[in-house]
């Protein structure tokens, strides 16, 4: 039942995230925003590492973590900020869960292997339903909707570059890959600020969103995650995936007021169902029916 709550609130705070960029990314700019993400995240894993007696040598293994902290945080992280600014939460939740459709796709490309039947399947319902939340913001937004869908799309696509490149990683401890990947995006993201400035202005909301997002919805969550992964495996721990949009489509609605619409509720259901399909997760779930 613990493990089942901590997956739960796992999906809220993630699905969260979405919510507090949008608060800050107009203000701040992806740059600001991100950077105070992620520094606030590394501090608060250095202080726990710390606290824990790990080895916080972030420079142990510089070019497996620079890989992280480059396509597992600092790129998809100011791609989505970006898109934040204009997409709404649901939007940027549901192209965020396509993340391990990308995932399966790269990882057939890169080990030289084919889908199998089901795979494909929910390769196609996902590709549907991103169409179709895709079109009705495209056609809601107009062009301003084309490099935003485009930005929240390739923050997608890295999260599956970050996962098939782990997969054929060094080993190296989950926290280590943790502090080390944030350590390493603070020094990517940091370039990036003079080129994307903040515009202002900044009240105590949209300072407490990038806190939230840094110490709740990456370094506290990075903690959950991994305490997950070594309790129930990670195939389990996978399944927060098909929590992210349901929580970012209720925190939309309830702190945005953001209009629940059917294009919404179709596109977000196709997804998680092709995710369910491409993970292997209907599967699953139909054998253990089946035992039942």
């Amino acid at each position: 039942m613990s493990n089942l709550l901590q997956l739960v609130f796992l999906g809220a705070i993630w699905g969260a995230s979405f919510l507090f960029m949008r608060i800050a990314a107009i203000p701040l700019g992806p740059a600001v925003l991100i950077e105070g993400r992620v520094l606030s995240a590394a501090i608060i894993l250095s202080i726990v590492g710390l606290f824990w007696r790990k080895n916080l040598n972030f420079l142990a293994h510089p070019k497996h973590f620079f890989m992280l902290g480059l396509m597992n945080t600092a790129i998809p992280f100011l791609l989505f900020a970006y898109a934040a600014k204009t997409l709404n939460v649901s939007a940027l939740a549901i192209l965020n869960s396509t993340a391990p459709i990308w995932s399966a796709i790269i990882g057939a490309v890169w080990n030289k292997t084919s889908l199998s039947k089901s795979v494909v399947f929910g390769l196609c319902l996902g590709v549907i339903g991103v169409a179709i939340l895709v079109g009705w913001d495209a056609i809601e937004l107009g062009k301003n909707a084309i490099l935003p869908l485009l930005a929240g799309t390739g923050a997608a696509f890295c999260y599956g570059v970050a996962t098939n490149y782990a997969s054929n990683a060094p080993k190296v401890e989950a926290f280590s890959n943790a502090h080390g990947n944030m350590w390493w995006a603070v020094l990517l993201v940091l370039p990036v600020i003079p080129f994307l400035p903040a515009s202002g202005p900044v009240d105590i909301d949209v300072v407490g969103a990038v806190l939230a997002l840094g110490i709740l919805c990456t370094a506290i969550a990075y903690l959950i995650y991994f305490r997950l992964v070594a309790a129930i495996g990670p195939s389990s721990t996978l399944s927060v995936t098909f929590l992210i949009p349901v929580f970012g489509i209720l925190w939309g609605y309830l702190f945005l007021d953001e209009p629940v619409g059917i294009n919404t509720l179709i596109g977000g259901t196709l997804v998680v169902v092709g995710t369910m399909f491409v993970t292997g997760y209907a599967q699953k779930l139909s054998s253990t029916l089946k035992t039942q």
